[in-house]
């Protein structure tokens, strides 16, 4: 059972603090949260206190709370587990953005702005504090700092996810979004924070990072051991069902290689293709004289080699910019072709009988130059390819 009290106005943000027995902390965070909140943070803004059926006077001074200070809400869960309170939480949301923080407020309140200003603005879908990304500052214990990275590094391996920090308790993503995306996610626990992550990510959604002043709690009541295992069951999970994500209509696009998987990916393509071409050529050679023989094989194998690296090389599913892209493969026959016709020329005016064979090693040479070409062109146009960005909110409250 979820009881859930007194609602206060519509907020543009909505922050839930998950507790389970923190009677000590519980005040003295959401007091200083709420005159943050207050009196630095330019949007309207609500506090929820989701209460993860604790067995100490946490309840009791939540529900005070939300009597007492306006913009506070309390909510109570008969369940333990933090996924399940920020699940509950988020979808009974009236906010535009939704978010969270631990009640230890150990990140620096500085980062919220960063934080939610990107996700008004459609910059991006979620937004997450990071204590691994560059100009972060964190004061934490070797064992800890030893452990986020080594889970994390787990994560880029074995999923190949790109954020850096699954874990900070400082998150937040648009309420749109939250709605289709959790009720995918299955963990209920510790584990959620990263698959939903995970899952945003193979649903193409954009994740921004934000580095984050963090300080870390002595008195945390986290289990490190039994939370470790836990999540390295969940990773396992997420590792054995790599399944694709959508929402909003889009599919997830395929993780993308770096250049060296890019370059090899190409160079496959382009030995198949090269293959083609040369069984084209030799085809319609034939019949027809050497430049017409030449067009005719290039452009029946660059529309299959601009649709196989679009797809396999970039990663770029779908019909958009398929056009675009297409053109660009065209521009790069352009270039072939002005390449390969001025070598059969220039070969034909310093032999009287070149030969077949001299022929076709010219022109394949001339095409690897054009394919070198046609992959910067086809790199600098494709592999900045992504989603549109969405449209940015319309606020009731702007940046003063």
């Amino acid at each position: 059972m979820t009881a859930i009290a007194r609602s206060n106005s519509q907020p543009i943000v909505d922050l839930v603090v998950p507790v389970y027995n923190e009677e000590h902390d519980l005040e003295p965070s959401v007091r200083r949260l709420r005159t943050y909140l207050d009196e630095r943070f330019p949007f309207t803004a609500r506090i929820t206190i989701a209460d993860n059926a604790s067995t100490d006077g946490t309840w009791q001074i939540a529900q005070r709370l939300e009597a007492e200070l306006a913009g506070v809400r309390a909510l109570h869960l008969d369940q333990k587990g933090r996924g399940r309170a920020l699940r509950t939480a988020w979808l009974a949301s009236d906010a535009t953005v939704v978010g969270y923080m631990d009640v230890d407020l150990s990140t620096g309140l500085d980062a919220l702005l960063p934080l939610v200003a990107r996700l008004l603005s459609g910059h991006s879908e979620i937004a997450i504090g990071s204590r691994l990304a560059p100009g972060a500052q964190v004061v934490r214990g070797p064992k800890r700092e030893f452990i986020s990275r080594s889970y994390n590094l787990i994560l880029r391996t074995v999923l190949r996810t790109r954020f850096r920090d699954a874990q900070c308790g400082f998150k937040a993503l648009r309420a749109d979004v939250a709605r289709e995306l959790l009720p995918i996610v299955e963990d209920q626990a510790w584990f959620f924070d990263t698959e939903l992550l995970v899952l945003a990510e193979r649903a193409g959604l954009r994740i921004l990072e934000v580095p984050v002043d963090w300080i870390d709690d002595p008195d945390s009541r986290v289990n490190i051991t039994s939370t470790a295992l836990a999540d390295l069951r969940g990773v396992w999970r997420l590792a054995r069902h790599r399944r694709s994500v959508v929402l909003n209509g889009f599919e997830a696009p395929s993780v993308r290689p770096g250049l060296g998987g890019q370059v090899g990916r190409f160079a496959a393509i382009g030995a198949v293709s090269t293959l083609a071409y040369v069984a084209l050529y030799s085809l319609v050679r034939t019949i027809e004289p050497a430049a017409l023989a030449n067009a005719v094989a290039l452009i029946a194998t660059t529309v299959g080699n601009t649709a196989a690296n679009r797809r396999l090389t970039f990663g770029l599913r779908g019909r958009a910019d398929l056009v675009r892209d297409h053109l660009a493969g065209l521009a790069g026959l352009g270039l072939a072709l002005i390449l390969t016709t001025s070598a059969v020329g220039l070969l034909d005016a310093s032999f009287v009988h070149p030969g077949r064979t001299a022929e076709l090693a010219v022109l394949v040479a001339a095409n690897a130059i054009a394919t070198i070409c046609r992959f910067g062109l086809l790199r600098g146009l494709m592999a900045r390819t992504g989603r549109p960005a969405a449209s940015p909110i319309n606020l009731e409250r702007t940046l003063s």
